[in-house]
């Protein structure tokens, strides 16, 4: 799929997210100068030539209150990762399910999982009821806490483009 100037100007436009506004449809296309119809149907084009991969919202959870958050490492069997990370992925105290490879010997875990909590202990008790629920409770796993947040945004890709 060849890329438009209009095509850049909205990839450009959503850099730092959609608008906090109640019609960011609407924002975006004043921002483009095009109608919001076009800015849907080209955002669906986009997305389904697979140029723009997913949106999504990035939830700052420490501000709700959530400070507990653990990545929950599993170590799945790789005959069975794909079917254990989907059963996971749906669940809802689940926020992030992705496949890695093992490192043996000191790191065997395939599956990671991020769990949000307002505490530790609510978190670890979370943690526990989901093995138990989804049977993956006899498999090793590990909860790793953070420690420390950074800050998430989406891809950028306007600076790469031009400095093309």
């Amino acid at each position: 799929m060849e890329l438009t100037s209009r095509d850049h100007a909205l990839i450009a436009a959503l850099a730092d997210g959609l608008p906090l506004v109640p019609r960011p449809y609407d924002a975006l296309a004043r921002t483009t100068g095009m109608s919001t119809d076009e800015v849907m149907a080209r955002l669906a084009e986009l997305t389904e030539a697979g140029i723009i991969r997913r949106m999504g919202v990035v939830v700052r959870h420490h501000e709700l209150g959530y400070r507990a958050n653990a990545m929950v490492v599993w170590a799945i069997p790789d005959d069975m990762v794909a079917e254990v990370g989907r059963r996971l992925g749906a669940c809802p105290e689940v926020t992030l399910c992705y496949r890695r490879p093992a490192r043996p010997p000191h790191w065997p875990y395939t599956l990671f999982t991020m769990v949000h909590g307002r505490d530790r202990a609510t978190v670890a008790a979370q943690v526990a009821t989901l093995a138990e629920r989804e049977g993956v409770a006899h498999y090793r796993h590990e909860l790793l806490f953070s420690l420390r947040r950074f800050k998430q945004c989406g891809a950028r890709y306007g600076a790469r483009q031009a400095a093309e």
